[in-house]
C-alpha cells in the first residue's frame, strides 16, 4: 500500500474532490496546466495529490479574470522552482487597467443610450432605407 503522501488519484476521484468535471481536467492536461503521474495497467490516468492544489489555483486565477494562457505562464514559473507572485501581481495590475478601460467604455455607451432614449419617438410609418429612424437618424 502506498503512503498517504504518495497516494495517486484516478480522474474520477480528482473530479469528486475538486468538483471540476472530467472533461475540464482532460482539457487542462492537454494544455499542460496539470500532469497525470502515470496510468494504470488499464490505461486510466493517475494524479498525485498536488493536482488538487493546482486545480484550486487555476479556478481561483480564473475567478480573477486570468486566461488559461496567463495561468499557464504562471504555472511554468512555479514549475521552474520559483514563486510566481511577481508575475501574478503584474497580470492582476494589467487586469485592473483592462477593467477600468471597460468601465469607461460602458459608461460612455450608457450615456449614448440614455441620450438616444431621451429623444425617442415611436412611429408607425415605415421609411424607405430605414429600419428604425430613432437609431439610424440619431447623432
Amino acid at each position: 500500500m502506498l503512503a498517504q503522501d504518495n497516494k495517486l488519484l484516478l480522474i474520477g476521484q480528482v473530479t469528486n474532490l475538486s468538483t471540476i468535471p472530467i472533461r475540464t481536467i482532460r482539457y487542462y492536461e492537454s494544455l499542460g496546466l496539470i500532469k497525470s503521474s502515470k496510468r494504470t495497467e488499464g490505461g486510466f490516468r493517475q494524479f498525485s495529490l498536488d493536482v488538487l492544489t493546482r486545480l484550486a489555483f487555476i479556478k481561483r486565477a480564473q475567478n480573477f479574470g486570468l486566461s488559461l494562457e496567463e495561468i499557464g505562464d504562471i504555472l511554468q514559473v512555479y514549475d521552474q522552482g520559483q514563486v510566481p507572485c511577481g508575475e501574478i501581481q503584474e497580470k492582476l495590475e494589467q487586469k485592473l487597467l483592462d477593467i477600468d478601460r471597460q468601465i469607461d467604455q460602458l459608461l460612455t455607451l450608457r450615456s449614448e443610450i440614455q441620450g438616444l432614449l431621451s429623444g425617442w419617438k415611436n412611429t408607425a410609418h415605415r421609411q424607405e432605407h430605414t429600419i428604425c429612424p430613432n437609431m439610424q437618424n440619431a447623432r
